[in-house]
């Protein structure tokens, strides 16, 4: 099984949320999440200045294998898209946790932050999804 930050608080729709000094939060895709899409082809991220509910549809990854949606982990208004993504969408799988990012979010309730999974519980969740 891959390494999953232990650092990092994590979605059921396979989000992760890193808390940032300035109360902004980073969000990307995991690891697991990348690996079974495959290799990414398309990224399409909201914009900056765009409010989004937490758990509803705010972007989407394209891979050669399929498309999915990239959900808000938390509500809030997007401060910065990773632009880099566009030109450039396999960073995804190669570095999910890190350049792959996909954007941070001003959270309008921080509290919300507290109903992410933390990294033994995504684990238990990735473990469940295996047949």
């Amino acid at each position: 099984m891959n390494t999953i930050p232990k650092d990092l608080r994590y979605t059921k729709s396979h989000e992760w949320v890193k808390q940032n000094p300035d109360g902004t939060v980073t969000v990307g895709i995991t690891h697991h999440a990348q690996d079974l899409m495959g290799d990414m082809v398309y990224v399409d991220l909201p914009q900056a200045g765009a409010q989004v509910a937490a758990g509803k549809e705010c972007g989407v990854v394209e891979s050669v294998k399929a498309a999915s949606d990239i959900y808000a982990p938390v509500s809030g208004e997007i401060a910065e898209a990773n632009a880099a993504l566009a030109a450039a969408p396999e960073t995804v799988n190669k570095d999910p946790y890190g350049a792959g990012w996909m954007f941070r979010l001003k959270p309008a309730n921080k509290a919300e932050l507290d109903g992410l999974l933390d990294a033994k519980a995504y684990e238990a969740l990735v473990a469940s999804e295996k047949h």
